[in-house]
């Protein structure tokens, strides 16, 4: 076989398995996850104290744009804790819109809760914000999402994010085999999850009630 020929069925077999065009190629996204999985966030409920921590990691494609974001808000005259994963922009967008539902409904978390992901789940514009959400206040927490979720965890603790899975497992452990504080307990498991996940880093922001 001649090298011109060997050099064709190089071209053919190339071409059978590319794209005939660079216009045609789509990125690849880690596991088929967006930008909402890219994040930490935290709640812990132990003893009669209540904790929200977050990672302060912003990361585009591969590359850490920023360190030090702030995913945590105290919202409703600081009585109650809102952290976000996901775009910054949806869910800015999120937290106007959870605000304004506590002020109708006047600080009622659950109700307040209900109602966001009930539209959340119905307008066609909310629909399209990529982002989830932890709440919290002294007594309830819930996680939210676009697809109508509103979960009440069992034991007080629920995490959302890249990192979620590896901090809420060392939190539960945390919580049933030491006597560490809500917070304690929120920054040994977000250092857990820093140390698994590359999209978490160490700087931390942590808001108790």
């Amino acid at each position: 076989m001649s090298s011109r020929q060997v050099s064709a069925q190089l071209d053919e077999a190339y071409w059978r398995v590319m794209p005939p065009h660079p216009s045609t190629i789509r990125p690849v996204t880690l596991s088929g996850h967006r930008g909402v999985h890219a994040t930490t966030i935290l709640a812990v409920r132990h003893g009669d104290q209540t904790c929200l921590a977050g990672d302060g990691q912003v990361t585009l494609g591969a590359t850490v744009v920023k360190h030090g974001a702030r995913k945590i808000r105290r919202l409703y005259n600081n009585s109650i804790l809102a952290g976000f994963a996901g775009s910054a922009a949806d869910s800015f967008a999120l937290f106007s819109r959870f605000e304004s539902k506590l002020e109708q409904y006047r600080g009622n978390l659950e109700r307040a809760a209900v109602e966001l992901a009930r539209d959340w789940r119905t307008d066609r514009l909310l629909r399209r914000l990529e982002a989830m959400m932890i709440v919290a206040d002294r007594k309830s927490m819930f996680l939210l999402s676009g697809t109508g979720d509103l979960i009440e965890p069992d034991d007080g603790i629920v995490a959302v994010g890249s990192g979620g899975p590896f901090a809420m497992a060392a939190a539960r452990a945390l919580s049933r085999h030491t006597q560490l504080t809500a917070r304690q307990i929120a920054e040994e498991a977000m250092a857990v999850a820093a140390g698994i996940c590359i999209y978490t880093n160490t700087n931390l922001t942590i808001e108790e009630l």
